[in-house]
């Protein structure tokens, strides 16, 4: 009888969440912001939702960078003298967010044969050669968070220039 009444209450939880989720999906395909965002490698609705929900259009940071350390993503900064010394990531602010650009960047990591496709393919390989996995997923996740950024801020797509130059040679 108890079993049978949690089997239910865990039946009508999973039709709630793959409601929620296509209800996502659909914001994320219906705004033109979350749209542009999904053309970055590794970046879904989930993440295109949360993005444009916490920042907008991203006019609150000047620069990426800013974003970035907004999110957590960047190393602690130390500067004396004309010298800069970084340290470890931060980790604060917007966990969830950092969370969710940290898995976007170990998703594009498990698929070191896709990356060559990418514009940042080239730089991702040099950064897994020089570098600890989990440091290179980081700095990943930074470098996608900053490109989500400057996408929101400018109203474009990923790519868009690359896009048009392969539009022109399919002629």
């Amino acid at each position: 009888m108890i079993l049978t009444g949690l089997r239910a209450d865990w039946q009508w939880l999973d039709h709630r969440i793959d409601a929620i989720s296509a209800e996502i999906v659909e914001v994320s395909r219906a705004e033109e912001n979350c749209a542009n965002i999904m053309t970055i490698p590794g970046i879904g609705p989930m993440i295109s939702t949360a993005l444009v929900a916490a920042i907008g259009k991203g006019e609150a940071f000047a620069h990426g960078r800013d974003f970035a350390a907004w999110v957590g993503l960047v190393p602690r900064q130390f500067s004396t003298g004309g010298r800069t010394i970084l340290g470890r990531i931060s980790k604060r602010g917007s966990r969830y967010l950092r969370t969710l650009f940290v898995q976007a960047a170990k998703v594009i990591m498990m698929r070191p044969h896709r990356w060559p496709a990418f514009r940042f393919g080239a730089w991702l390989s040099a950064a897994v050669a020089r570098m600890p996995h989990n440091k290179a997923a980081i700095a990943l996740a930074n470098k996608l968070a900053r490109t989500a950024w400057s996408i929101l801020r400018h109203g474009t797509r990923f790519d868009a220039p690359h896009d048009r130059d392969m539009a022109a040679d399919a002629i």
